[in-house]
């Protein structure tokens, strides 16, 4: 089994960075993606907010975390029956994807972020991307962000055939362990040393019913409406507060102002 506990090198010129010591041995690491590493999840509640007021209806984050880590063919059910809005679910995502179209291409990595995801692919840490989205919105989204998605050794998407069920279940999150293992010709990993990063509820409770340690990074609305939360592992209200030895990663690396001493 592969040990990203093992030793590295230091380079010259730089020093460890840590704040904890490990609670955890974690081999894999699994990223949701909309409100996580990217942010979409803020262009989804302006788009969802616009649709539904055309039809004299408002868009809350209850109603939202309800519909967080779903795919989109159930979120969008889920949302023309709570919100009472005069439409099919159909029209709803036609209305949506035009609004996607435009926005999509625009949206960035959140804090932290880029800081993180270099810094497991330096230390050879196995890492992919396991998002609800489908692969047609994939693309749209990463189109501009290719330096952060082609970092990742894998990426599945909401519509991948290998999975059956979408978040809460936890296939998603199935699926990208086993490609991650014949990705890199691992034998076994077992789940309780797999990392999933998550943003919205059902996405953490998929990630437990998987049996995996689960960060939980919710937005700051939606942490309002779950003070509280069964499962997740830790809570952060950022990944810029992600410390990598808690979870017996290696250390992030910080430079040293060399001052001519």
């Amino acid at each position: 089994m592969p040990s990203s506990a093992a030793s590295t090198t230091v380079p010259a010129g730089t020093t460890t960075t840590t704040a904890a010591t490990p609670a955890h041995h974690i081999d894999y690491c699994i990223f949701d993606m909309d409100g996580l590493l990217i942010n979409t999840e803020t262009l989804y509640t302006e788009i969802t907010s616009e649709i539904l007021a055309r039809y004299g209806k408002t868009y809350d984050f209850e109603l939202k975390a309800k519909l967080m880590g779903l795919r989109e063919k159930e979120s969008a059910a889920i949302l023309v029956a709570e919100s009472g809005a005069d439409m099919t679910p159909e029209e709803y995502l036609h209305e949506r994807h035009l609004l996607q179209l435009e926005r999509f291409p625009h949206c960035v990595p959140l804090p932290g972020v880029m800081r993180l995801v270099k810094h497991l692919k330096a230390k050879k840490i196995p890492i992919a991307v396991a998002t609800s989205s489908y692969r047609k919105n994939f693309n749209l989204k990463s189109m501009n962000n290719q330096h952060l998605f082609t970092l990742f050794d894998v990426i599945v998407c909401g519509d991948d055939p290998a999975i059956e069920n979408g978040k809460p279940n936890p296939d998603i999150f199935f699926v990208a362990r086993d490609r991650l293992k014949e990705h890199f010709g691992h034998k076994e990993i077992k789940n309780e040393n797999c990392l999933v990063f998550e943003d919205s509820p059902i996405g953490v409770q998929a990630g437990v019913n998987a049996e995996m340690k689960v960060l939980w990074v919710p937005d700051v609305n939606i942490g309002r409406l779950y003070p509280t939360l069964d499962g997740p592992t830790q809570r952060l209200d950022s990944l810029e507060e992600f410390d990598p030895v808690f979870y017996d990663l290696p250390p992030f690396e910080a430079e040293v102002e060399n001052n001519g001493a």
